[in-house]
């Protein structure tokens, strides 16, 4: 089949969440079909790696997007009554290209990854559509709007319902949809009840052979640290959230029973907040060419997330990696982990402190946590089984 595959951000490197997820999605998909890609690039530092998109895709356009920009254009949808993000999303030459290519490539159906992109589809109503909203964001807006103060949280509040509306209304036009755990689409479909038979949950998978201990990576820790491991996109405000309440809440007592802990912060475009974190007992690294040496030689993992959506590929990572979780119940309930075995939960700053102690006193019981949860993403975390999911819809639109 020919397949017009829109994606918001594009899908490589498949360095952090919702990347991942669109690149393991496009290459399975690209197996059996011909892709046509239309995408943004929203940082200039991923121009280097369109060959390698390219070597998927049939045909492709990229927009590129800057976010400063991006940021005004989207006031618009003040005056249009539409949520922030249509707007946030939208290039007329993007628009041109979906359009031609539908019209000349004989595109047989659309891939709508994250529900924004959608709006490229308005008017063709005809063409077969598939979307994967992934996580429900319109739920994510609300999240924001409780932990902010006004105006931010009058403005949050208003995207969650603007965008809510708008995919609503995607997936009742789509053919069928995606989320990626069944508590997130059971979430969408107790406020869209209207949409029941067209929903279905698409798991996250992890690549089990790339994040493996036994490629024998080298320590990027000194010999006296005792490291503590938190990854992830630090300009993305839950990640944001999350550094800054652990450095600041957990980390002090630890450290004072443990001084050799140090609280190494993993991860692209650290935000400001972020970066004043760093000091004797907080490294903050950036950008790093490969996470998983941090990963391997870390005494502990943890994914304190007080505001979280569907899976946490950094969670699955490092399960893989064979390294002992501590995550919060947001992080840790939608994969199919045995608390206590597998990976350990923790809410309170208290219960992170006493889940950690408990990892540092016993090593034994640390690695065996650690190897229990590579076991779990081995039996249980395949992308290709995940994937297959939207195989069976695909040959059920186009015979």
């Amino acid at each position: 089949m020919k397949l017009l595959y829109l994606v918001h951000r594009l899908p490589y490197p498949p360095n952090k969440g919702d990347k991942v997820r669109s690149f393991h999605l496009m290459k399975h998909l690209a197996q059996r079909h011909e892709i046509y890609l239309g995408t943004f690039i929203d940082d200039p530092a991923d121009e280097v790696w369109l060959d390698a998109v390219r070597a998927y895709c049939a045909d492709m356009r990229v927009a590129r997007l800057t976010p400063r920009r991006a940021k005004l254009r989207s006031l618009k949808g003040l005056l249009s009554g539409e949520a922030l993000s249509l707007p946030y999303y939208r290039d007329a030459g993007l628009r041109d290209w979906v359009r031609h290519t539908c019209e000349t490539a004989d595109i047989d159906a659309a891939i709508v990854f994250s529900s924004v992109m959608a709006d490229y589809l308005s008017g063709m109503e005809r063409l077969p559509t598939l979307v994967d909203f992934v996580d429900m964001d319109s739920a994510k807006w609300r999240q924001y709007a409780t932990t902010h103060r006004w105006p931010l949280s009058w403005l949050y509040r208003r995207e969650g319902e603007r965008l809510f509306a708008f995919e609503r209304a995607v997936a009742h036009q789509a053919d069928h949809a995606f989320f990626v755990t069944d508590a997130e689409g059971d979430l969408f479909l107790a406020a869209a009840p209207e949409c029941a038979g067209r929903v279905e949950a698409m798991g996250n998978g992890v690549d089990a052979e790339f994040f493996s201990p036994e490629q024998g990576f080298d320590s990027p820790y000194r010999d006296e640290e005792i490291p503590l491991v938190f990854t992830g996109a630090m300009d993305y405000w839950p990640n944001i959230d999350a550094a800054v309440w652990f450095a600041n809440e957990i980390l002090p007592g630890l450290r004072r029973r443990h001084p050799a802990l140090r609280f190494f912060i993993v991860g692209r475009s650290p935000d400001p907040t972020v970066q004043a974190l760093a000091g004797e007992g907080v490294v903050v690294t950036g950008t790093v060419p490969d996470v998983r040496p941090y990963l391997a030689h870390a005494a502990v993992v943890v994914a304190p997330l007080r505001i979280a959506r569907g899976i946490q590929n950094k969670v699955l990572e490092a399960m893989a990696m064979a390294r002992p979780v501590v995550a919060s119940a947001t992080c840790a309930q939608p994969i199919a982990a045995v608390s206590g075995e597998e990976l350990l939960v923790a809410e309170s700053a208290d219960e992170y402190q006493a889940r950690i102690e408990s990892l540092l006193a016993d090593p034994v019981h640390a690695d065996n946590i650690g190897r229990a949860a590579r076991r779990r993403v081995l039996a249980s975390y395949s992308w290709d089984a995940h994937l297959a999911v939207i195989d069976r819809h695909l040959d059920s639109l186009v015979p």
